[in-house]
C-alpha cells in the first residue's frame, strides 16, 4: 500500500513536482486545453515559489479533467506543502474519478480529520476500513501510523467511534488506547490496554503502553516496578521491555539506572542502534559532551538515526563555541522532528556569530528550494530571524504570507500578533490576539496571549483575568499561565495573591520575565532586599535580558 508522507525526502520533491507538472502538462492537453493551461499555470507557479497558486491551478486542472493522474498529482502537491484545504478539494476529485483507490478514500478521510471536519472523516475511514479484503480490525490497526500523525484529541474522537465494532479486538483496543494517551486520557488508555492485554497475554506491546499510562496518570512507582516485573519474569527480557523501562526511569530522573537498562540491552543486543541513540541522549541531557559526541559519532557510522546523530553533534559544536562546525552539521539536517530547529539555528548562527544576516536569510531560503516540504516553514524561519533582527515590515511580510498558505495554524497567527506588539501596534495586535481566540476558544495559548497582553499593555484587567483564569483551566500547570495570573493580580493590587502564584511560576520555571515580575511585586511589598538579591542571580543566568535591565533602572537605579 502506497502511503503519503507528511515529509516527502528531501531534495527530491521540487524535482518531482516539476516534472510531474511538465509530464501532466501534456495528459492535460490530452483531455483538454483548458485542463492543460492550468498545469502549465502551475508549473510557472512552483517555479516562482508562488506555492498556494501552484496547489489552487493544479487543483482546477483536476476539475477540469478526466486524467485521474492530475488530480492524484494535485493532491500530491498542495500536501506537500501543507495546503490542507487545497489538498482535500483534489483529493475529492480523485476520490471521484478512482472510486476502488484506497489511497484516494483514505487521504480525502486524513485531511478531513486535518482540517476539523470530524464527521466526514469518520465516514469515510470507516469505508476505507470495510472495503478491503483484510479483516476491518486489521484495516483499522493499519490507520494506526496515519491517525497518530494528526491532531491526539482528534484523532483519539475519530478512533473511539471506528473502534465500537472491534470490541473484542487486541489489536483495535491497543490502537485506541495508544491514541487515547497521544490525546491525554490516560484513564481511558489504561482501560483500553488493560483490555488488549486480557484479549491477547502474551502480546508485550499493549503492556508497555499500560505502563506507559501509569507513568503519565502520575502513578511512577507502579509504572516502573510494572515494567521491572515484565523483565524478571522472562528468562530472556525483550529488549523493548528494557528500552520503556529505560525511559520511565529518565522520565523521573533515576538517569543511572536508565543507564544500566540501557548498557545491558546493549551488552545481549550489540546491534540495537535505539539503545545507542538513547544512551547518546542521556549522556548530552547529563552534560557528559565527550561522551556523548563518540556516541552519536557511532551512530553516525552506523547510518541509523542518522539525523538525530547530525542534530545533537551539531549542537555539542554549537555548546563548545565551534560555530563552523556547528553551522556545517546544522546544515545537513534536513528531514525528521529536528530539521525546523536545525535549519533556524544554523540561520541564527550565520547572522549573529559570522555577522552576515544577508547569507543567513539566502541559507534558509535556499533549504527551502532543496527541500519544498519544508517550504512554508523556511518563510516562517525567516520571519522569525527578520523579527529579530529588527526588520519588522519584512518579517510582517512574511508571516502574512505564511498566514495565507496556513489560515488554520494557531502559532503562526499568534506569532503574527507578536510581532504586531513588538512594532508598536497595540490595537492591531489585540485585534490579532481576539481573531485567534474566537477561532481557538478553548486553547490556553490564545487565551493567555490575549489576557496577558491586555493586562500588561492596557488597564482592561478583570477581562483579562477572566481570560487568564479561563486559560488555566485548560492548563493548570503552565508556568507562563500562572506567572500571566500573578501579573494581572499585581496589577489588580492583589500583592500577596500575586507573589504567591509568581512563586510558583518561578519554582517550575526560573525565566527571566517571571523574575522580572516577582522583582516588582517584592519590592511593591517593601522586601527590597529578598527583590535585589533575586535580580542579580537571574541576570547571573541571564545577562543579556531587556526586562531584567528595565526592572532594575526602574527598581534600583543606584545599586551596583
Amino acid at each position: 500500500m502506497h502511503h503519503f508522507c507528511r515529509r516527502m525526502p528531501a531534495r527530491f520533491l521540487l524535482a518531482a513536482l516539476i516534472i510531474g507538472v511538465q509530464t501532466f502538462a501534456s495528459a492535460g492537453a490530452e483531455g483538454n486545453e483548458e485542463s492543460s493551461a492550468h498545469v502549465l499555470q502551475a508549473e510557472i507557479a512552483l517555479q516562482a515559489d508562488d506555492y498556494l497558486k501552484a496547489a489552487r491551478e493544479y487543483r482546477k486542472a483536476a476539475e477540469l479533467s478526466d486524467n485521474v493522474d492530475i488530480a492524484r498529482q494535485a493532491t500530491r502537491i498542495a500536501y506537500g506543502f501543507g495546503l490542507n484545504a487545497e489538498a482535500l478539494r483534489s483529493a475529492k476529485r480523485w476520490r471521484e474519478l478512482d472510486e476502488e483507490s484506497d489511497d484516494a478514500l483514505r487521504v480525502v478521510a486524513q485531511l478531513e480529520l486535518r482540517t476539523g471536519d470530524l464527521r466526514a472523516a469518520r465516514r469515510n475511514f470507516k469505508k476505507y476500513i470495510e472495503s478491503g479484503d483484510e479483516p476491518g480490525e486489521e484495516r483499522l490497526f493499519s490507520l494506526l501510523p496515519v491517525l497518530a500523525a494528526e491532531d491526539g484529541e482528534k484523532a483519539d474522537q475519530v478512533m473511539r467511534w471506528l473502534a465500537k465494532p472491534y470490541k473484542d479486538s487486541a489489536l483495535v483496543n491497543y490502537a485506541s488506547a495508544a491514541l487515547a494517551l497521544q490525546g491525554g486520557d490516560a484513564g481511558y488508555a489504561t482501560k483500553k490496554s488493560l483490555r488488549a492485554i486480557a484479549l491477547s497475554p502474551e502480546w508485550l506491546k499493549p503492556k508497555l503502553l499500560y505502563a506507559r499510562a501509569l507513568l503519565l496518570n502520575g502513578e511512577k512507582a507502579r509504572a516502573i516496578d510494572y515494567t521491572a516485573r515484565i523483565i524478571g519474569d522472562d528468562p530472556n527480557p525483550d529488549p523493548d521491555a528494557r528500552m520503556e523501562l529505560a525511559l520511565i526511569l529518565m522520565s523521573v530522573g533515576r538517569i543511572d539506572d536508565a543507564l544500566s537498562q540501557v548498557n545491558q540491552i546493549l551488552l545481549e543486543h550489540s546491534g540495537r542502534t535505539d539503545a545507542l541513540r538513547l544512551m547518546a541522549i542521556i549522556n548530552f541531557r547529563q552534560n557528559n559532551l565527550d561522551a556523548a559526541w563518540d556516541d552519536f559519532e557511532d551512530l553516525l557510522a552506523s547510518r541509523s538515526y542518522t539525523m538525530d546523530a547530525l542534530y545533537y553533534l551539531a549542537r555539542i559544536a554549537d555548546i563548545r563555541g565551534e560555530h563552523d562546525r556547528a553551522i556545517f552539521l546544522y546544515s545537513q539536517v534536513d528531514s525528521g522532528q529536528n530539521a525546523l530547529a536545525a535549519q533556524r539555528r544554523a540561520g541564527a548562527l550565520i547572522a549573529y556569530q559570522h555577522d552576515d544576516p544577508e547569507q543567513a536569510l539566502q541559507r534558509l531560503e535556499e533549504f527551502a528550494t532543496e527541500n519544498p516540504n519544508y517550504a512554508v516553514d523556511m518563510i516562517l524561519a525567516r520571519a522569525q530571524l527578520l523579527a529579530s533582527l529588527g526588520r519588522y515590515t519584512e518579517a510582517l511580510e512574511s508571516y502574512d504570507r505564511v498566514v495565507t498558505y496556513r489560515p488554520e495554524d494557531e502559532g503562526t497567527a499568534l506569532g503574527r500578533a507578536e510581532l504586531l506588539l513588538r512594532m508598536g501596534r497595540l490595537d492591531d495586535a489585540l485585534d490579532e490576539y481576539r481573531r485567534s481566540v474566537r477561532r481557538w476558544p478553548e486553547s490556553a495559548l490564545s487565551l493567555n496571549a490575549l489576557g496577558y497582553t491586555l493586562a500588561d499593555r492596557t488597564e482592561e484587567y478583570r477581562e483579562a483575568e477572566k481570560l487568564i483564569r479561563k486559560a488555566l483551566r485548560h492548563d493548570p500547570d503552565s508556568p507562563a499561565i500562572i506567572d500571566s495570573l500573578g501579573w494581572v493580580l499585581y496589577k489588580l493590587g492583589e500583592h500577596e495573591a500575586a507573589l504567591e502564584q509568581l512563586q510558583v511560576a518561578y519554582e517550575s520555571f526560573a525565566d527571566h520575565e517571571v523574575a522580572a515580575h516577582l522583582v516588582d511585586v517584592l519590592v511593591t511589598l517593601r522586601r527590597n532586599s529578598e527583590a535585589l538579591k533575586l535580580l542579580v542571580a537571574a541576570e547571573q543566568q541571564d545577562p543579556d535580558s531587556e526586562l531584567l535591565r528595565d526592572v532594575r533602572e526602574r527598581r534600583f537605579p543606584d545599586a551596583d
